[in-house]
């Protein structure tokens, strides 16, 4: 198996530049976990205060957005980033960032470092996210259709049980085996749903929760996967170009790429980095004139346009 080249951080950065870069923190993760939960409240709120389809909009894609937020979160905690102690950090990383969404860190850590251990080798588990591309406009026009229509949520959710169903195991032993892996998600929705009830929203787990992560959030989890690796060179070895960096605005961020997961180029090359410290290696990497030879685009548009170059057959 061929192991993804990877350069020291030394040969990059002095100790002096490195240590805050590589630093853990007590509250900087809990934070974006608690910023997270707000705007989802916040966006939820707007809309229940100011009823009309452009608060609801607003509601889903932020909600949407943060969602994908949590699920990024849960991912900075299969790297131990959210807290410095593993306890807290896996706890928090687990209820409150992957349950509510329908993940589980436990199963996501050792197939996501599987992932940066073979990054666009033969090996690496997610090569098939980005093996479509390029693709024609059809056919990514396509796939957003299927992620805003609720086809990609309802596959992914509903799908695995679907074709156990086809097969010859027991009913029984079907649906006791994915409730019990869906269990902490179920518990989160449930305790959603009761907490909302209780103040006269029932409503809302639908139209503020399960919404946005039926169509927002497919879509953007599907933009950032484009993103960070579609039209990256299979077997690159030049640890620069593993992943891409797109460069994010104030709206981009917001909407599509939250807690600096556009900084994917840095994060594969230093996977155990904060997140939040991304941006400053990378400023720190331009200065050095390390970021020349970097995979990098201009904007999350630019890579979609690429992405769907191909010519139709």
């Amino acid at each position: 198996m061929a192991v993804a080249s990877r350069i020291k951080p030394q040969e990059l950065f002095t100790p002096q530049e490195w240590a805050p870069l590589s630093a853990r923190s007590s509250w900087r993760g809990l934070l974006m976990v608690a910023h997270a939960w707000a705007v989802i409240v916040a966006a939820g709120a707007a809309f229940v205060l100011w009823p009309n389809p452009l608060t609801y909009l607003l509601a889903v894609m932020l909600i949407g957005a943060r969602q994908l937020g949590l699920a990024i979160l849960m991912h900075e905690a299969a790297h131990g980033g959210l807290h410095p102690n593993l306890k807290v950090n896996d706890w928090v990383g687990e209820w409150l960032c992957a349950a509510p969404v329908g993940a589980s860190l436990a199963k996501y850590r050792p197939y996501h470092l599987t992932h940066h251990k073979y990054a666009q080798q033969a090996e690496d588990p997610d090569l098939v996210l980005s093996a479509p591309f390029p693709t024609t406009r059809a056919s990514l026009r396509r796939k957003i259709v299927r992620d805003l229509t609720g086809q990609t949520f309802f596959k992914q959710r509903f799908g695995p049980l679907l074709g156990k169903l086809k097969g010859d195991q027991p009913k029984g032993a079907i649906f006791s085996g994915e409730v019990g892996r869906q269990a902490p998600f179920l518990l989160w929705n449930l305790g959603l749903l009761v907490a909302l009830s209780a103040i006269g929203l029932w409503w809302a787990w639908l139209a503020l929760w399960i919404a946005p992560m039926a169509t927002w959030f497919p879509l953007v989890t599907r933009l950032r996967n484009i993103a960070e690796h579609a039209l990256v060179a299979k077997d690159e070895p030049d640890p620069f170009r593993h992943a891409r960096t797109t460069r994010a605005n104030w709206l981009e961020r917001a909407l599509i790429a939250p807690y600096h997961v556009n900084f994917h180029a840095e994060h594969h090359l230093f996977m155990h980095m904060p997140c939040w410290n991304l941006p400053k290696a990378h400023r720190l990497l331009a200065a050095k004139g390390r970021t020349e030879g970097m995979l990098t685009a201009p904007g999350y548009l630019s890579v979609l346009k690429a992405a769907s170059s191909r010519s139709p057959a």
